[in-house]
């Protein structure tokens, strides 16, 4: 374990992540089930956002915005698993208080955009269930550029702020963080440092950034289910809510688990279970959205045929 004298302190400069405490034998296992988690999860938002880049019906603000989620999946991914596929790989398991701290900044930042995003998405479904006369006036997309920037721009203020307040602590040991990323409370657990100005802004940015999102999630929902009921014909109230149910199912399993995880008591008995539901926001949504968003919507499924098709016809042109 590395070390550097301070004042009156031995302070350490590599955490190690402890990940998920499996036997040797069922490392290289894992390890493939993640490497094909991975490439699945690549794979497919980067074809959603080639479909929506290439496909002319696909240039609506909803799928502007549902672009944008992919770009920030194929992110999140990249930031979480190509580092436990080296520990799995390699059985090292340290990472230095930088690449912790660094690690910890990108997930805070995805975490937040994507909230944001979520909610646009929500808001964007509402106007055009229950809005549908101001939709076209509502969201544009100019108002969708701006919006997006708004959520990025004020997800790397809010992450920049408690990211440099985390990068003042000094941990002392011990250095073993039970997870198999760096996440706010286990880092700040080790810290000998006093936490209580990181504690209280990280508090204070949840509960005036990502609280009013899930509540404008949550109320654009309330309404639009609302509207469907009402909705006389069957037809039409099935066409309605398919238009919102693949983001409706994305939206529970997000929020569902990361509630979970925020929410959960931190104690022994329950740190396993926190871990597994860690995966389900990391890893599962990002692999699942694109699969729910290909196969439960028809532009989507229309655009892929269409590649698809093309494709098939350069090969018969090659032969």
């Amino acid at each position: 374990m590395e070390k550097v004298e301070g004042e009156n302190e031995t302070y350490i400069t590599q955490f190690i992540l402890l990940g998920f405490g499996i036997h040797a034998e069922l490392q290289p296992l894992l390890f493939l089930l993640f490497l094909v988690i991975y490439l699945v999860t690549m794979a497919g938002n980067i074809l959603i956002i080639a479909l929506v880049v290439t496909d002319l019906h696909l240039h609506t603000p909803m799928y502007f915005f549902l672009g944008n989620l992919s770009c920030l999946e194929t992110s999140f991914t990249s930031t979480i698993l190509p580092r436990v596929l080296a520990s799995l790989l390699t059985g090292d398991r340290n990472i230095s208080v930088t690449g912790c701290i660094t690690q910890f900044y990108f997930l805070g930042l995805f975490l937040g955009v994507e909230c944001y995003l979520l909610a646009l998405m929500s808001y964007d479904r509402y106007l055009a269930i229950c809005k549908p006369l101001h939709y076209t006036g509502l969201m544009n997309i100019r108002i969708c550029l701006q919006l997006a920037a708004v959520s990025w721009m004020s997800g790397f203020m809010i992450i920049t702020i408690v990211t440099c307040l985390m990068s003042q602590l000094h941990f002392c040991g011990p250095n073993e963080i039970n997870h198999f990323l760096c996440d706010f409370t286990p880092v700040i657990k080790l810290s000998c440092s006093d936490t209580s100005l990181i504690t209280l802004v990280t508090f204070i940015f949840s509960s005036i950034y990502t609280l009013p999102l899930f509540l404008l999630t949550l109320a654009s929902y309330i309404c639009i289910i609302s509207t469907i009921l009402r909705i006389p014909s069957t037809t039409k109230r099935r066409k309605a809510f398919s238009t919102c149910s693949s983001h409706l199912i994305v939206v529970t399993i997000y929020y569902g688990t990361l509630i979970i995880v925020y929410m959960l008591p931190d104690t022994d008995t329950l740190r396993d279970l926190n871990k597994v539901f860690s995966l389900f926001y990391t890893v599962l949504t990002p692999l699942v959205n694109p699969l729910i968003y290909s196969l439960r919507n028809k532009e989507v499924k229309v655009a892929l045929r269409k590649v698809i098709s093309k494709y098939m016809a350069l090969i018969e042109i090659e032969k």
